[in-house]
């Protein structure tokens, strides 16, 4: 039953990346939006937790607020995935008009300083289209971490994708991971990470709209062994194709405290403009999964022991390169 399950997800995002990338853009949102609504009427699991969610990030909100919320999320979500299906057959000129970042100079003069740039991203608007921005706009290749996925073909599927888009992609695996992307660092590359989700046993405990939460320790450690920049970014959509988004200021290696206590203070400090972000455009955080650790069930949450799958939390002296 599982190999099944495996065979029919990955011949869904086939069809997808196949069939939805031909689609003029206009049908594409329609499509998009349709499903969206489909999946929020029937109130399944995932659309549940994903107003779940939204009630921590906006706690004065009705039920009535809520419900139209997580329509919206779902709609955004939606959006997310129908312009990755797409993004393979958008020409250049497509790309570099479909992402609008503010404060742009930190990276830009962050890479131009040579010491190499860590972004680190939550699950907010779309994330492969900021990446292929990159690529394609600054000419900046980047190195970024994927899960493996079951099954194997799925993976193979999404490590195609980002690295048609110009990405280098790297299976997460531990210190071996992270060794690879502290050598790109320490070369003056650019690396990027989604990196609000983390219940593994490394994952750093932060305060996240006044509730704790684990964050992936990848970002702060990588900072602090390579002496790369260390950006938060958050992006939205709003009524037009454009996404926009914002690189917020670099986060500081403090200057005192064990690498723990750094590393702690670091991803509060990322967590806290992961929150701003969210707070502002909670529609368009994606995160349809359990994260606060008040609700987590370790004898019944299956999701327990599993990372982000973005961001590496590998200690570095037991990955260096």
């Amino acid at each position: 039953m599982t190999d099944l399950r495996g065979r029919l997800t990955d011949g869904a995002y086939a069809a997808g990346w196949s069939a939805v990338k031909r689609l003029p853009e206009p049908v594409a949102v329609r499509l998009g939006q349709t499903i969206a609504d489909l999946a929020w009427k029937r109130r399944g699991e995932r659309v549940r937790r994903l107003e779940s969610n939204y009630a921590r990030v906006v706690p004065d909100a009705t039920p009535e607020r809520l419900a139209e919320l997580s329509r919206a999320g779902m709609r955004s979500y939606l959006r997310y995935w129908m312009e990755s299906f797409r993004l393979p057959a958008w020409s250049p000129e497509r790309v570099r008009t479909g992402f609008d970042p503010e404060g742009l100079h930190n990276l830009t003069d962050g890479l131009a300083s040579g010491r190499g740039v860590i972004l680190a991203l939550p699950h907010l608007g779309n994330w492969d289209l900021a990446g292929a921005w990159v690529t394609t706009k600054l000419e900046t290749r980047f190195t970024t971490v994927a899960e493996r996925l079951k099954p194997e073909t799925l993976y193979d599927r999404f490590v195609a994708y980002r690295e048609g888009l110009g990405m280098e992609v790297l299976p997460h695996s531990g210190g071996s991971a992270f060794g690879t992307l502290a050598r790109r660092l320490r070369d003056g590359g650019l690396v990027c990470l989604v990196a609000d989700r983390d219940l593994s046993a490394s994952g750093v405990e932060v305060k996240f709209f006044g509730d704790a939460a684990r964050m992936p320790a990848g970002p702060a450690l990588l900072a602090q062994q390579t002496g790369a920049l260390l950006l938060p970014v958050t992006l939205w959509y709003d009524d037009s194709p454009t996404m926009r988004g914002r690189v917020h200021p670099p986060i500081e290696v403090p200057e005192t405290g064990t690498k723990a206590e750094k590393t702690s203070v670091m991803t509060q400090v990322l967590a806290d403009a992961f929150a701003t972000g969210i707070a502002d455009h909670p529609e368009d955080w994606h995160m349809l999964q359990r994260l606060w650790l008040a609700d987590l069930d370790p004898a019944k949450d299956p999701e327990k022991n599993t990372g982000s799958g973005q961001a590496v939390a590998a200690d570095p002296e037991k990955g260096t390169p």
